[in-house]
This record gives C-alpha cells, structure tokens and sequence, in this order.
C-alpha cells in the first residue's frame, strides 16, 4: 500500500505540473540537433495527435527502482477502433507479449504497456482489466494485450515483482497528450545504456508540406550496450567506456523498446518497413542489438481513415493508404527521431543508486559537450 501511495503521489506531480518535466536536460538544450528534419513542437511522440502517454514510477528504499509506461495510440476505445500496427523485431531475446497477433492481423487493440522483465504478465493482466471494463466492451471474449519489457534487475529488485495491476492501471489513466517527462521515470526508472544511466527518451519529425506533412513520434526504454555515438561523435570511444573496452570488457547486453507513432495512413506491411528503419536509428547512437538484447519495434498508424472497427461486417475495406514510393521520407523521419529519442534518454537521467549499494552514473553531460565541441557537433 505505501508503494501506491508513493507512485501515486509522483504520478500527481506529472499530471498536473509541467516544472518536472520542463526542467530535465535534451539533447537540444545543449546544442545537438540530430539529423535535417523539424521536430515537432514538443520534440516528443505526443505530437502525434491524439497520442498519450502515462508514467508509474516505484523509487523505494535501497532496491525498488521500476515503473510503467503506457501508450495510448488515440483517446477512443482502442477495442472498438484498433490502429494499423506492425512489430519488428531487432534481436529477440525479450518477452514481446501480443506481437504474434500483431504480426498476425496488423493491428493493435490495447494500450501499449513498457515495464520490466518479470512484470510482463502483471502487465497483461491489467491491461485485460482495462478493456474489459470498458464501455462497449461487456461482451468480448479475447484481448490481446501488447507488453513490452526490459530487465532493469541491475538496480532494481527484479526478483519481488513489486510491479501490481494498480500501477499498470495508474499508467494508463495519467496518459496524457502533453510534454512526455524523459530519464529515470516510468519503465526507464532502473534501466542502463551504454554503461550510463538509461531511461525514458522521445522524438519527433514532422515532414514539408508538399512531401505529406505528416508527424512521426518515437519513444524508447533504453537499456542496452554497444558504443556511444552522439550525431557522429564517438563519446563512448572519447570516454573509454564501451563494450569490450577493458578485455576489450564490459557488457552490451540488455534491451530496448522502440514505440513508433505516426498520422500518416500507413497498412501494416508499410509500418513494419518504417520499424525496421528504427533499428537504423538505434544503430546510429553505437548500439549492436547483442546476443542477450531484446531489441524490439512497435509501429502504429492513428490515421482515422485506416483504423479497424471491431463491429465493421463488410467484407472489404476501402481505406487509402499511402504509396511505397512516399515512405522514403518516413523512413527518415524514423531514423532521425530513434536516434535522438535514446540521446534524449541519455541527457534527461541522473544518477542512480540501487540494489545492493550499486550505483549508475548519468552520462557526464560537461565531458560529452567537450567531446562534441572537438568533432564540430556543438559549436564553441
């Protein structure tokens, strides 16, 4: 009970004030601007239209260092109006709970649950809750619930599942459409990148008019290894610390979540080729998608016209999708959005002390900006 007291009181803090999440460092506040494209007027997946996002974050004690994340595709009943959706999957050494009915019918029809390793079921569980109990919903039968995971065991006691349908359910109802709080906050509370404190990170790009015009938002739980780049600088090579950089030693393992959103009106063979280019922008930041990583993509479309109604009988439908030859564009703005999605994740976490006394220093920003004024990235 004092845990959902303690996530309920953070979980006011970002519902109904900004300050929290207006204060944390990015990537462009020091001068980093990754890649050609515009972000969107929150740099964020929220600017999707109609994307929400909620956070429970448990910070208890000496060892609970866990959380939530929900994503909301749109405010409707996710059921009754499912999104165009597609998983992609970079390494699977994760528990993708849902994907294989995703694959299937390329769709979603619940919220999109982040948490950690041995959450997942308690995820799915209140996720079923949720739309269960919601209106229109009394009589179905069969929910597939999309959870997604990584394992944050090294500063979290990952072992006392200390994840309940309450803090899932606490998620999902703080979902909101405004500025997404980044760090150590939700599903990236306990997570670890590069060998620096991980976390929650988001993005966006937003497409010239005459080239559609459409918004594709990222969002990511980073916790994974390889070797640091930011925009091109090699900052983990710079900082001597990278995988097998003392045997060359180290660790790559763990994961990373990526959630891409767009309004464009993608099918779900289209949204599976714009994840597949999300792995190039984790690519781009060093990571190696090694042997023990879940490196895993969730793709959806909030476009109206091509959402699946649940009670639609026709036997065909006629929703317009865009061409082949217009997703050159998206496949960019999914890039660029990845890549500064995890450097954002990177820039907005602190350090953290966790289970049994261990401790994770944040990326040393001071460092990273000498690092980056040396190779022309941030100017002088």
């Amino acid at each position: 009970m004092k845990m959902i007291r303690y996530a309920s009181i953070l979980l006011l803090m970002q519902v109904t004030g900004l300050q929290e999440v207006s204060g944390q460092t990015r990537a462009r506040d020091l001068g980093i601007t990754i890649g050609v494209l515009p972000a969107g007027k929150l740099n964020a997946i929220t600017d999707v239209a109609g994307v929400k996002v909620g956070h429970t974050t448990l910070i208890e004690g000496n060892s609970i260092r866990t959380g939530v994340t929900a994503i909301l595709p749109h405010e409707g009943n996710l059921f009754r109006e499912k999104v165009p959706a597609a998983v992609f999957v970079g390494n699977g050494f994760g528990k993708l709970a849902g994907s294989t009915q995703v694959k299937e019918l390329g769709n979603i029809e619940t919220p999109i649950i982040l948490t950690n390793t041995l959450s997942v079921s308690t995820g799915i569980d209140a996720v079923i809750e949720y739309t269960l109990t919601q209106k229109g919903n009394e009589n179905i039968q069969s929910v597939n619930a999309v959870v997604g995971e990584t394992n944050d065991g090294y500063l979290n006691d990952i072992r006392g599942r200390h994840i309940t349908r309450q803090h899932v359910l606490e998620a999902i109802s703080a979902a909101s459409t405004g500025p997404v709080k980044e760090g150590n906050t939700g599903a990236g509370t306990g997570t670890v990148c590069f060998g620096f404190k991980g976390g929650m990170g988001t993005a966006s790009r937003v497409l010239p008019k005459n080239l559609g015009g459409y918004t594709v938002g990222v969002l990511v739980q980073t916790n994974f290894g390889g070797v640091l780049q930011v925009d091109g600088a090699p900052v983990g090579e710079e900082l001597k610390k990278f995988y097998l950089s003392d045997q060359l030693t180290g660790k790559a393992d763990g994961s990373c979540m990526i959630v891409v959103a767009t309004d464009a009106p993608l099918d779900a063979r289209n949204l599976e080729r714009l994840a597949q280019r999300a792995m190039m922008g984790l690519a781009k930041t060093g990571g190696i998608a090694s042997n023990g990583s879940g490196d895993y993509v969730i793709s959806f479309s909030t476009d109206k016209r091509v959402r699946v109604l649940h009670e639609k009988i026709a036997l065909a439908d006629s929703a317009v999708y865009l061409r082949n030859d217009a997703m050159s564009p998206l496949f960019m703005a999914v890039i660029e959005a990845t890549e500064e999605a995890i450097v954002n994740s990177l820039f907005a976490a602190e350090s953290m002390t966790g289970k049994e006394g261990r401790k994770v220093e944040a990326l040393p920003r001071d460092e990273v900006i000498r690092i980056l004024r040396k190779y022309g990235v941030v100017k002088k």
